[in-house]
């Protein structure tokens, strides 16, 4: 498929702006941990446990249907405004402005009444971090040249594991600072990285003819249409092992591996697995750009599901051990090639669009996972 973007003709990542992604990117992943670490707390302060599996519930759908709609909406404005950055911003200034109403809320001490505000408040935490999260993820393809979004997805993968891998450290701060001072935080550093990842990236638009959407003269056309249901299925296929790595494995690996590791927990399990990840991830995104893309993920998917299937099945702690260390490598693997061939599939009048389809695919598993826990 022929691919029409900023980065077309260009040989170089533009590492201003892919380091400008990557702090967004990280400030996502922590806002999901405060998230993830204060909803339920705020659910039993306030009394609302009773509507834990329905809040769950409409965040699984709030996940996998707001992407593609996001998606439509940075398509639309990369023709309209030359470049995605609007429907980027208006996302952040939303999602950074819910993080203060969650704060102030909690500051004022609800009454009963006003405290109905905070589920609200909850679910449009939830629409704004996905209004803006699959637009700025699509951004890849602008800053990197296509033989290079193995290497630039590395990069992303480093940041996305490491901060998953402090997740503890993380934990201990904000519950230190308190739910209000964490969600200001949170509000200013989405704010903060969003905003530099605007001032770098609007250096690409100065000029008419780096605009995305460039005179109709000045471009090709590319008429093969985008790979839906398959870049869907690019979006499960990271979805399902990544839901099954944070979900499952902790329990599990504590379970089977806890004798020969010395009684380990399974969550400290799961944080070396992450930095092993991080590790392995610039010289596997290496192996990626060598084999293809093509090759590099059916190979990696095809030896997690083998990997998997050990992990759960066997009962030899050591074998468990070494079928983990496989899922772990493939899995890094999956992580680096699996949104650069939903890019590559897709037209370029919708591109925005495919990967908020792709990230819809992501989110259906772990979706699926947390409200059957709940319930």
């Amino acid at each position: 498929m022929q691919t029409l973007s900023l980065s077309s003709g260009e040989t170089q990542i533009k590492w201003k702006q892919l380091w400008s992604l990557a702090a967004l990117y990280g400030s996502i992943v922590i806002g999901w941990i405060a998230y993830q670490n204060y909803q339920p707390k705020l659910l039993e302060k306030f009394n609302f446990t009773d509507f834990s599996f329905i809040l769950l519930v409409f965040q699984g759908i709030i996940l996998v249907i707001t992407p593609p709609i996001a998606g439509k909406l940075g398509d639309r404005y990369r023709f309209k405004a030359g470049h995605r950055i609007p429907i980027i911003t208006t996302g952040i200034s939303f999602a950074a402005m819910v993080f203060m109403a969650v704060a102030f809320t909690l500051l004022g001490n609800p009454g009963e009444i006003f405290k109905w505000v905070l589920p609200v408040l909850i679910v449009f935490w939830l629409i704004a971090m996905s209004i803006f999260t699959s637009p700025a993820l699509s951004t890849l393809e602008l800053f990197t040249p296509v033989d290079k979004l193995p290497s630039a997805m590395a990069i992303l993968t480093i940041v996305a594991n490491l901060i998953y891998s402090l997740e503890p450290v993380i934990i201990d701060i904000i519950d230190y600072l308190g739910a209000p001072l964490t969600f200001m935080a949170g509000g200013a550093v989405v704010f903060l990285s969003g905003y530099a990842l605007k001032k770098t990236s609007l250096s690409l638009f100065k000029h008419s003819e780096n605009k995305e959407a460039r005179p109709i003269a000045s471009m090709q056309f590319d008429t093969t249409r985008s790979n839906k249901p398959y870049i869907f299925f690019l979006g499960l296929a990271l979805g399902i092992p990544t839901a099954i790595l944070f979900k499952l494995f902790p329990d599990l690996l504590g379970d089977k591996l806890g004798v020969l590791l010395n009684g380990i927990d399974g969550k400290i399990m799961l944080v070396d697995l992450l930095v092993l990840s991080a590790i392995l991830s610039i010289p596997v995104s290496n192996l990626v750009t060598k084999l293809g893309l093509e090759k590099s993920f059916w190979w990696s998917l095809a030896i997690i599901i083998i990997s998997t299937i050990f992990i759960f099945t066997i009962q030899s702690p050591v074998i468990v051990l070494i079928m983990t260390v496989i899922f772990t490598v493939m899995f890094t693997a999956l992580s680096v090639s699996s949104l650069p061939m939903a890019i590559n599939n897709s037209n370029y009048y919708e591109k925005v669009f495919c990967v908020g389809i792709f990230f819809s695919g992501v989110a259906v598993l772990n979706g699926i996972i947390e409200a059957i826990q709940a319930f």
